[in-house]
């Protein structure tokens, strides 16, 4: 089968001819009809210092994913030849404190599909039975593979009620995009996303924002005027930009509460005192997707109408994966699906 792999400890990736995996026990094989990059496949594209401590090459990468199961192990019974799936990325060992105990999307032991395991940027990948996800045939490939990224949003935008609640969201990259959204469908009052990039800002008004903010061009106090000087009622840091995270503490209200879900580059220093203790304010650091809880509450927005078609700007098929990552790489596009 054909695959992207990182073939050396060198940025890019190299489209190669490799075996096509079988299923053994408890394991099924899927045939990948969409795949969609992220930004996790970006570190790794560009080699940067990240990348080159965690990935060992030879490997296959990507993590997002839907297909045809198409070979199933032994013993696999949840799942038929034919289903229409999704998957889970992170592969949780189910016996540490945190899988027993409900939190397994911050199991200690995990692995992760692209990572540790060979991963979806290929014709073909073998998973195991119980990380893939059934999904409705009504939604089509390139939407369907980005479940896996959109629970990310779903968790960061909903660890609370924000039914009817002001909302800032910092960074409208493909996760801030997709809060914006998930946002717009569980009810939120007002929404407010703030970028660096026009073009991100103009997705981020077609999935329902209300008023959208470049900071380096617009007066940020828009955001004290529109909710009457008391501030947001929920901040979601979707960046990792060390200013947008003060403006998320700068700007929710007293009682407030500030997701962060963006990736900083380097320590962050700020004021806990006056940031987060004297505001009295309720901090949530989110890491993947609660597992499986945030799918299935995703297939209950889907069903009320959650629109993510703006957010898919680009499907290419496997070889133009460099221009997939180009496109990331320059933020002009949403997310960039390929079709192998």
């Amino acid at each position: 089968m054909r695959a992207l792999v990182k073939t050396k400890a060198v940025p890019g990736l190299e489209l190669v001819d490799v075996p096509k995996p079988s299923a053994g026990p408890g394991q099924v094989v899927v045939r990948v009809l969409a795949t969609s990059l992220c930004g996790t496949d970006n570190h790794i594209y560009r080699w940067d210092e990240w990348a080159q401590g965690r990935i060992h090459p030879p490997r296959i990468i990507g993590h997002e994913l839907c297909g045809e199961v198409v070979e199933a192990g032994p013993g696999v019974a949840a799942v038929a030849i034919g289903d229409y799936v999704a998957a889970e990325s992170h592969i949780t060992c189910a016996v540490c404190f945190q899988c027993r105990t409900g939190n397994a999307h911050v199991c200690k032991n995990y692995r992760i599909l692209g990572i540790d395991e060979d991963g979806s940027y290929a014709e073909y990948v073998r998973l195991p039975e119980r990380v893939l996800w059934k999904t409705s045939r009504e939604i089509p490939p390139e939407f369907a593979c980005l479940q896996e990224p959109l629970g990310n949003a779903v968790h960061a935008a909903l660890v609370e009620d924000l039914t009817g609640q002001s909302v800032l969201i910092t960074g409208c990259g493909p996760t801030g995009l997709f809060a914006t959204a998930v946002a717009r469908t569980a009810g939120a009052g007002v929404i407010i996303a703030s970028d660096v990039s026009d073009y991100r800002l103009g997705l981020a008004k077609q999935l329902g924002a209300d008023y959208t903010i470049n900071p380096t061009r617009d007066d940020t106090d828009l955001i004290t005027r529109v909710t009457g000087g008391e501030g947001v009622d929920v901040a979601l840091e979707m960046s990792g930009n060390p200013a947008a995270i003060h403006k998320c503490f700068l700007y929710v209200k007293n009682g407030g509460r500030v997701t962060l879900f963006g990736i900083p580059e380097a320590q962050v220093s700020f004021d806990m005192t006056n940031e987060i203790i004297f505001k009295g304010i309720r901090v949530y650091g989110v890491t993947g997707r609660r597992l499986f809880q945030t799918w299935y509450r995703l297939s209950g927005l889907f069903k009320a109408g959650l629109n993510i078609k703006p957010v898919v700007t680009h499907v290419l098929p496997l070889d133009k994966f460099a221009e997939g990552f180009d496109l990331v790489a320059k933020g002009q596009c949403g997310k960039v699906v390929l079709r192998p």
